[in-house]
């Protein structure tokens, strides 16, 4: 199995992570994990709101999210276990996180009032 690249929390670059989640799907499995109370498994994604995400579709959302430093993902046997970096990113770049998690609540706030 290949190993899986976290880039150190130096090494993160503000442009990767805005690359990253300029991708809707990518934006909102992000959101989720960095919301969410538990690590979650890339199997939770197979589908995002009312699309189905092909499998080599969602690996390479995971490869981009994890190499822009946003998320931690870890082997166990055969599922890919995923959490947040925010606290690291944060710790860089102070308020991004959050100012991005509040935006995309709000755009995800508007399309459901939209689609309504």
């Amino acid at each position: 199995m290949r190993t899986l690249v976290h880039p150190s929390i130096d090494d993160v670059r503000l442009e990767a992570i805005l690359h990253a989640l300029s991708d809707p799907v990518r934006a909102e499995i992000f959101a989720t994990i960095a919301t969410g109370a538990c690590i979650q498994n890339c199997s939770a994604f197979a589908a995002v709101g009312d699309r189905v995400i092909p499998k080599s579709s969602l690996s390479q959302h995971f490869k981009v999210l994890r190499e822009a430093g946003l998320i931690r993902s870890e082997r166990h046997g055969v599922e890919v276990r995923n959490s947040s970096r925010c606290g690291e990113v944060d710790g860089r770049f102070p308020g991004l996180i959050a100012a991005i998690l509040d935006a995309h609540g709000k755009e995800q706030a508007s399309v459901a009032k939209v689609a309504e």
